[in-house]
């Protein structure tokens, strides 16, 4: 490592510090207490352990009768709608197996929602997405709540899946814990090429069935989706927090090598339950920023704009977008992988994956160390790669190179001197911009604005080539208080097309976009959002809008006079929206649900953050 963390990587950390000193004490405070008076199993009568384990065969009952022998929850995310945890089905006799050859016991605590975005992109079940976070989280905490199990096993991948497992490990954060991955489908499709379907679809130049094959041809097998979305994000974080194994993300599925790497996430769990190291010491303020530090340098997912703020505050600490902001000036971006570029998930492994970049990362300063963890368990432990041998998985330091400069890069020699995420603002809010897609002559524009209430509207005013020039196209009541903060990847197709006809276009939002957010300048996730007084509400049809990436403004060309005068824009969610699919539900998280910047978070780890 340099001789020094970088300067404002130690600021950053430094300020972080500074900011969440109450909430962090409070909760590890809070999770010493739980350790020292909810000890698992061994505050529980004979009738509590009795119940849980009624249903073990009877040579595991008579183990578990042993308080002192390690015994782990399970919490599964298996459904098979989502491709990546289709395989998760049968990881829990896997690990029953890999726990008897270990001495210890699992058991299932418990399952979580999760659904899949990609199915459920621009129909009304996206506007649950990002509450299911929530609601996830909840469902951990209760999967958990037994207080029978020494430690947790997460077998989590997807979108909201991860932070809301994490965000309800941390009420739980005196035991260990680790993630369980099961690794990409093969490369179908290249991400490119159905792209270019979808825009032709969009054009009424490509069939429904040619549609069809296309993405089947890319969504076409059990494992996690290729391209650099949200979930592969979500491994990508785990693995530099420490709560995945190093390099384990992106090994296929059903592999020998996929099961080594699954007993030996469970051989970690017990070490780490052995030596007393709990889930509160990892996920501490240099993991968040190294979190950061990682999601910047892969042009991550913005998702994680509000997913670690979320996650921080779940462990008493306090982060806000100006954070991303002051690390992306100074973090090199060193992959491209699509939508940044046209290689995919295993392109990258193949380049060196994780280990590399993390390596990279590590040599410039750019990682900060955990005080709490013991030697064996700091930032060298997550740079390493497991390696085949006669005597089982041996973990080595990869060679500091990539194996594919057109994928990954070291920091010498990065494809961007700054990360891929930037914090645009002015007299229109706060917004986030993934501009590490975006071609460098593209991340400024200033034209006139076509508001809209829905992805439906801006479809159809294209459809009756109402689009003619440059624009930026304005969808506003997309953020969580309005209608849940669906992502608006529907309309990625339209913009690209516009785009290239040759005009300049952007999108300017308080929703979200996908973590596969595109070639398309967008400034998405505005705080405040609309319905809550945000100035989208002000806007007209023609304003003049600037979103400038390069010099971090977003703007409409009116003096504060002329917006002050302006009536605001009324959010109309008719009855029946209010009850598709099962939203009326979530009501209440619309209800108390805050800001994006503020994690967007509707449960009770937000009353811990500084106003």
């Amino acid at each position: 490592m340099s001789d020094q963390l970088h300067p404002v990587v130690a600021d950053v950390l430094s300020e972080i510090r500074q900011r969440s000193a109450a909430t962090r004490q409070a909760y590890l405070a809070r999770m010493q207490r739980q350790a020292q008076q909810h000890p698992p199993k061994r505050s529980l009568s004979c009738g509590n352990l009795a119940h849980a384990w009624a249903a073990e065969a009877p040579d595991e009952r008579a183990g578990l009768s042993d308080k002192a022998r390690p015994h782990f929850g399970i919490v599964s995310a298996y459904n098979d709608v989502l491709s990546a945890h289709q395989p998760y089905q049968h990881y829990p006799q896997r690990l029953r197996e890999f726990a008897r050859q270990l001495g210890v016991s699992v058991q299932v605590a418990g399952g979580v929602a999760a659904m899949c975005d990609g199915v459920t992109q621009g129909q009304p079940g996206m506007d649950l997405s990002l509450f299911s976070r929530d609601a996830i989280a909840l469902n951990t905490a209760v999967a958990l709540s037994h207080n029978t199990f020494d430690g947790a096993l997460l077998l989590g991948i997807c979108d909201k899946i991860v932070p809301g497992m994490l965000m309800g490990a941390l009420s739980f954060g005196h035991l260990p814990a680790q993630f369980i991955p099961s690794g990409p489908m093969p490369s179908g499709l290249s991400n490119k090429e159905k792209h270019q379907v979808r825009q032709a679809y969009a054009e009424g130049k490509a069939s429904e069935a040619e549609l069809m094959a296309a993405e089947q041809a890319s969504y076409h097998s059990p494992g996690t989706c290729t391209f650099y979305g949200t979930a592969n994000s979500n491994q990508v974080l785990l693995e530099i927090m420490g709560l995945q194994l190093p390099g384990s993300s992106f090994v296929p599925p059903e592999t020998p090598w996929r099961h080594r790497l699954t007993q030996a996430g469970l051989e970690r769990l017990k070490a780490r339950s052995g030596q007393g190291l709990a889930l509160y010491q990892f996920i501490d303020e240099a993991a968040i920023v190294n979190a950061m530090v990682v999601l910047l340098a892969s042009g991550g997912s913005t998702n994680h704009t509000m997913h670690l703020v979320a996650i921080a505050a779940c462990a008493g600490i306090h982060i806000h977008w100006q954070d991303f902001a002051r690390l992306s000036a100074v973090v090199p971006l060193l992959a491209r992988v699509y939508p940044n570029g046209k290689a995919d998930v295993n392109d990258w492994h193949e380049a060196g994956g994780t280990p590399v970049l993390f390596a990279g990362l590590y040599e410039a300063g750019m990682l900060c160390e955990s005080p709490d963890l013991p030697p064996e368990e700091q930032l060298q432990s997550r740079l390493l790669q497991a390696q085949d041998s006669a005597n089982g998985l041996q973990w080595q330091r990869p060679l500091p190179a990539t194996r594919n400069p057109e994928v990954l890069r070291l920091p010498a020699q990065p494809f961007e001197s700054t990360g891929g995420l930037k914090l645009l603002e002015g007299n229109l809010g706060r917004a986030i911009a993934k501009v590490s897609a975006v071609a460098p002559e593209q991340r400024k524009i200033v034209a006139p604005a076509r508001v809209f209430t829905s992805q439906e509207a801006v479809q159809q005013a294209f459809n009756q080539g109402e689009f003619t020039g440059d624009v930026v196209v304005v969808v506003r009541f997309q953020g969580p208080s309005a209608n849940g903060m669906p992502e608006l990847h529907k309309l990625t197709p339209v913009l690209g097309v516009l785009q290239d006809r040759g005009h300049a276009v952007a999108l300017l939002t308080d929703g979200r976009m996908s973590g596969a957010s595109g070639k398309v300048l967008a400034a998405i996730q505005c705080c405040p959002e609309a319905i809550n007084g945000g100035m989208l509400a002000q806007l007209h049809d023609g304003d003049v809008i600037e979103i400038d990436a390069n010099q971090a403004r977003l703007n409409v060309q009116l003096d504060e006079q002329t917006l002050a005068a302006r009536s605001a824009a009324v959010f109309d969610d008719a009855e029946e929206a209010g009850m598709t699919l099962g939203r009326s539900l979530f009501a209440p998280f619309r209800e108390h649900v805050n800001e994006a910047e503020q994690g967007a978070m509707s449960i009770g780890a937000q009353l811990s953050l500084p106003k």
